[in-house]
């Protein structure tokens, strides 16, 4: 990897919401011998990355350990008096049925020109790696947990994507037209036709109880 400069940065310039989400645990950091060594997983190039360390006191620390645990995330809510709102929830609290999960790895890995018929990523083409779903539209934004509303997507893709609105990352995101030249343009073009159907996804509404 190319030599880089660490940045220092006040932990007050990190949002605690992202960590779990938009931030995920992606290596180690060791120290010792007068060096601190970053040891990343092999999935986890350093490439277009800034390198930034935090100077953290005992507390932001539990902070950081809390949210990591609980996954907390800001979400579209009906508070108790019935009105939308703002609201943070356990992100653990979003269940995906594993059938669920299957159903759109097969209907996605029909795409998969390299390997016919393996599941991968509809944003890279990665077949290699463990595989998630993505919701199109954002769970936080009321997305729903159906098939029509998930694609098979790599982690990589999905912490690079994060919350951005899927007209964005699909249309104008550089991380994504970066990573996307590497589908078929068949490919290419069912994610840019998946926008027109972002209208039809019915939302839910996450319920706030007493």
């Amino acid at each position: 990897m190319d030599t880089k400069t660490v940045k220092v940065v006040p932990f007050s310039d990190l949002r605690l919401l992202d960590i779990g989400h938009e931030i995920q645990l992606a290596g180690a950091v060791y120290a010792g011998k007068g060096k601190v060594f970053l040891m990343m997983c092999p999935d986890e190039p350093l490439e277009d990355q800034e390198i930034v360390a935090m100077e953290m006191t005992q507390n932001q620390w539990l902070e950081v350990i809390r949210q990591s645990d609980l996954l907390e995330t800001e979400v579209l809510a009906k508070m108790p008096d019935g009105k939308l709102g703002k609201a943070v929830l356990r992100k653990s609290t979003r269940q995906i049925e594993q059938g669920v999960s299957w159903q759109v790895f097969r209907r996605d890995s029909q795409d998969n020109v390299r390997h016919p018929g393996n599941p991968f990523c509809c944003y890279c083409s990665n077949d290699s790696t463990p595989l998630t779903v993505d919701h199109l539209v954002c769970w936080e934004a009321g997305g729903p947990s159906i098939p029509e509303n998930l694609l098979s997507c790599c982690r990589r893709c999905n912490k690079m994507r994060g919350n951005t609105p899927y007209e964005e990352w699909i249309l104008r995101d550089q991380g994504y037209l970066r990573v996307s030249n590497n589908l078929s343009e068949a490919r290419r073009q069912k994610n840019r036709d998946l926008v027109a159907t972002l209208d039809k996804i019915q939302r839910r509404v996450h319920v706030v109880s007493r």
